[in-house]
């Protein structure tokens, strides 16, 4: 097997990349769908309008900061005579502050300093009273790294250990950096503090949320997800086919597609009425979510064809609610779905959640799926572009065709279970034209790292991200006890088939 240098793009049904791009002005590309983020200008509808911004997060992590170093005639050599203890503790403290503001937790800095065994003891009975998100301990001495174990073990609570580079020296710190539940962070810069408030914050958010199962059942059941500690609620896909019958092709509807056509590159395929009939989608989703007081939502999308009156699939809605931080992940897929809200809250950005193809021959993944979010660079860099299409399967109804970059890192992150999280890195080497090959409408191509037989991914949906984030998902699911496994660490081969004999 060999990696092949060629890349495929989509040709004849959309412009090229750099034509889009060129002939677009910088305004419609700084906007997601419906531009419809919290606090941005909604569209002009009327009554029983229902805003995005109702599903978003209502509460901030907190987080209890605390300062662990020996009295003066307690310390070691370590980090020097001649260093700045409170200095350096107020530039730190700055400094975290303003991550904490920027990620959106609340931040608690104890004002004394855990100096002794009885300082480190109280502070230490006093969070399993308070029960915080979790702890940030700044150790300035060799010697602070006992006690911040000491707390750590003690409170059984998450906790992140922020070593200012000359403090400690590695073996000190070794054991209690590999612990579940503990981030340790030896540095001086605190941008990886800002990452472990994100780690914080997405937990907090799980926490926080409910998510709908929509499936052929005739129960409502709610259950609680460890360790995630997401609630789930399974209920009857009929609950939202009925409410999208009920929702009319008429004022929001109209001004939904007004701004879908709008943004998109190209419409090649989809009618005026299938348009609406999107748009009709995307209101009756938010008109659910508001209903069951949820955050997120799957749904059985090949059992709403058997609902003759519905006329369409929910491809459209799905792209537009994660263009705006609104999970609705595809295929009754929960774990899937998942994963797409952990990247929302801890990278910032949407996923993608796509079938798996093995291209043998070139020794690449090609995931392919007709609904892809825009936003893939994050919430607050312009979208990629997007040709609305019908559904491959169905030739009908409207589809997402997103373009990927050539050449950008991904990474391929989804629950294997909630206990465990399959994590791959990956580049793009271009995207499938499925008018001659066949497959969904987005259908991007990657080769994955350190992984010599393609056969060998594991998982069955794939989730997709822009960017490498390895090292703070690891982190996350160290922090909150989740195991990662990465595709060729449990991949098996099957023994290859011998000619029978006689």
């Amino acid at each position: 097997m060999h990696h092949s240098k060629a890349v495929h793009t989509c040709s004849g049904c959309l412009m090229s990349r750099r034509r889009f791009l060129s002939a677009t002005s910088g305004a419609l590309l700084a906007a997601p769908f419906l531009a419809g983020a919290a606090g941005e200008q909604a569209p002009a509808v009327g009554e029983g309008y229902v805003d995005l911004a109702e599903f978003l997060p209502k509460t901030k992590a907190r987080i209890v900061g605390a300062v662990v170093r020996p009295k003066p005639e307690q310390r070691t050599g370590w980090p020097g005579r001649e260093y700045d203890f409170e200095g350096r503790r107020q530039t730190f403290e700055k400094g975290f502050l303003e991550a904490a503001e920027r990620v959106g937790v609340g931040l608690e800095l104890t004002p004394d300093v855990l100096d002794d065994d009885a300082a480190v003891n109280a502070f230490a009975s006093r969070m399993l009273t308070e029960n915080p998100d979790a702890i940030l301990l700044h150790i300035q001495d060799l010697l602070a790294c006992r006690s911040a174990e000491i707390i750590a073990v003690k409170t059984g609570l998450p906790t992140i250990i922020f070593e200012p580079i000359g403090t400690s020296v590695s073996g000190v710190l070794l054991a209690l950096s590999r612990r579940a539940g503990v981030h340790v962070i030896s540095s001086s810069e605190t941008a990886p503090v800002e990452q472990a408030f994100r780690m914080v914050r997405a937990k907090h958010h799980f926490e926080n949320s409910r998510v709908l199962v929509l499936t052929d059942t005739h129960k409502h059941e709610e259950v609680f997800m460890k360790p995630l500690g997401v609630t789930v609620r399974y209920m009857p896909l009929s609950v939202l086919c009925e409410l999208y019958l009920s929702t009319p092709a008429t004022g929001e509807a109209e001004e939904v597609v007004r701004i879908m056509r709008q943004q998109a590159a190209e419409v090649s395929g989809p009618t005026d009425q299938e348009l609406l009939d999107a748009a009709r989608w995307f209101i009756a989703t938010k008109r659910l979510l508001r209903a069951e007081s949820a955050n997120a939502l799957t749904s059985d999308c090949m059992e709403i064809l058997s609902w003759k009156q519905v006329l369409a699939r929910p491809c459209m809605a799905s792209t537009m609610l994660l263009d705006n931080k609104v999970v609705f992940g595809c295929d009754k897929d929960l774990h899937g779905t998942l994963s797409l809200m952990l990247g929302v809250s801890l990278l910032d950005r949407p996923g993608y959640i796509g079938n798996p193809i093995m291209e043998t021959y070139r020794n690449t993944l090609i995931l392919s799926h007709c609904t892809c979010a825009t936003r893939l660079n994050g919430y607050d860099s312009p979208p990629e572009p997007v040709v609305l299409r019908h559904h491959a399967e169905m030739g009908a109804f409207v589809a997402t065709q997103v373009l990927w970059k050539k050449d950008q890192q991904v990474t391929m992150a989804q629950f294997d279970s909630p206990n465990e999280l399959i994590l791959d890195t990956g580049t793009v080497v271009g995207n499938i034209d499925t008018r001659v090959d066949g497959g969904c409408r987005t259908s991007v191509e990657v080769v994955v790292d350190r992984l010599e037989d393609v056969r060998e991914k594991l998982g069955l949906h794939q989730v997709m991200f822009y960017g490498n984030h390895r090292h703070i998902l690891e982190a996350f699911c160290q922090l909150y006890e989740i195991k990662v496994t990465n595709s060729p660490e449990r991949a098996t081969r099957s023994p290859i088939p011998q000619p029978r004999k006689g």
